[in-house]
């Protein structure tokens, strides 16, 4: 089993957010920021496999300021030696296809080849209708929502996706699609230079264009999607050969969805899967609970139960919600409970990549530098899964 650690880097603590525009200060976000690289270098020493960001844009109320997750990358990346750093994920249907390649390719070869790329739908509508207005007029789509806006949503994600691997892998790229023509028209270009060193131009004008430079990684990064939890997401990761994250859900569908991607994939049941955790480890479960209170359950009440992230965890048959301790769909506790619940989860689900959410700065750094510590060095080697160091 893979460990990796998740951020919604938020400035401040849950006091700062209360007190109203956290997001505005310059000073929470330095803060964020020194003590992002302690937590990414100790994750780094203790043998994590990698770090990820989402991506986010506004977020004047102190959640998730994660607005360029390759430029976190890159900081994490150049002051640390092995874990690999990703996106949790890019937004595609608000960017620019070709752009997002060369980033992801230019991260790969500043890291030595430790990028990851993860590309998301983007759900929040403030910002992704403002953001893909230029290019695609698309919309945020949430979770669980399946309309027009949802197709439109999830079409404009999957061409950008479709340039992308393919600006990756062949030397020239040429695409007509929906959203996108590459080439845009008959551009002219009459440049003796490009008739002699480089491609793409036929009788002065532009065929095809040399997408550089291309990942260090062949053919390309390991991709990702957060957070799948519809049959179509997943079949499309599974036939895409892309790692589905799940967020927690109810347990008959998490166990649904990760048989399903070994049904279309052929692969073993469990591979190609992640799971996200809440992983707070403490010394005792009281403070552990109480650290959870501040963060995973403050955040989750505040921000993300209005955009109906909760409705995966309600049972179909009975509408009732599990209890997220007891089914390991939150791992919060002291060593020992920590470790029950992440059996508890194994015996149910094969669990082959755990995704764990820190709530930086809604727990103090003392106290998260001390869970990742515990999670690697306690936790892990319990349940069988050999310390990462």
């Amino acid at each position: 089993m893979k460990v990796s650690l998740f951020y919604l880097p938020s400035a401040g603590s849950r006091a700062d957010i209360e007190r109203g525009r956290a997001g505005l200060r310059g000073d929470l976000y330095q803060r964020m920021l020194a003590e992002l690289a302690e937590q990414a270098k100790l994750a780094d020493a203790l043998g994590y496999d990698s770090i990820s960001f989402t991506e986010h844009h506004f977020h004047v109320e102190g959640f998730e300021l994660s607005n360029s997750p390759v430029l976190l990358d890159l900081f994490v990346g150049l002051q640390t030696k092995r874990i690999r750093v990703g996106q949790l994920g890019i937004v595609l249907p608000a960017h620019n296809p070709i752009r997002v390649a060369e980033e992801i390719a230019m991260l790969d070869h500043m890291t030595g080849g430790r990028a990851n790329a993860g590309f998301a739908r983007g759900y929040q509508r403030r910002w992704v209708d403002v953001m893909a207005q230029q290019t695609h007029g698309i919309h945020g789509a949430l979770p669980h929502q399946h309309d027009a806006v949802d197709a439109a949503n999830r079409a404009a994600f999957e061409e950008c996706f479709r340039i992308i691997k393919q600006a990756w892998t062949e030397d020239l790229l040429s695409y007509q699609g929906r959203y996108w023509r590459i080439p845009p028209g008959a551009t002219p270009w009459d440049l003796e230079s490009t008739r002699r060193y480089g491609a793409g131009v036929v009788d002065g004008v532009v065929r095809a264009v040399g997408v550089v430079p291309k990942p260090l990684q062949k053919p390309h990064p390991p991709l990702f999607q957060p957070f799948a939890s519809s049959e179509r997401s997943i079949r499309w990761c599974a036939e895409e050969g892309v790692t589905a994250i799940l967020p927690p859900l109810h347990p008959s569908l998490e166990d649904r969805l990760v048989r399903l991607y070994a049904e279309v994939s052929g692969r073993p049941l469990g591979e190609g899967v992640g799971v996200l955790r809440d992983v707070i480890v403490a010394p005792t479960d009281d403070e552990a609970l109480a650290l959870w209170g501040d963060s995973g359950a403050f955040c989750g009440r505040e921000w993300f139960e209005p955009f109906g992230f909760s409705k995966g965890l309600v049972d179909p048959a009975t509408g009732e919600v599990p209890n997220l301790f007891e089914q390991g769909l939150a791992l919060v506790g002291s060593v020992d409970t920590v470790t029950r619940q992440l059996e508890r989860l194994r015996a149910r689900l094969p669990v082959r990549w755990l995704f764990a959410w820190t709530y930086n700065a809604l727990i103090p750094h003392a106290e998260l530098m001390r869970s990742i510590e515990l999670f690697a060095t306690r936790v892990l080697p319990r349940v069988g899964v050999q310390s990462p160091t």
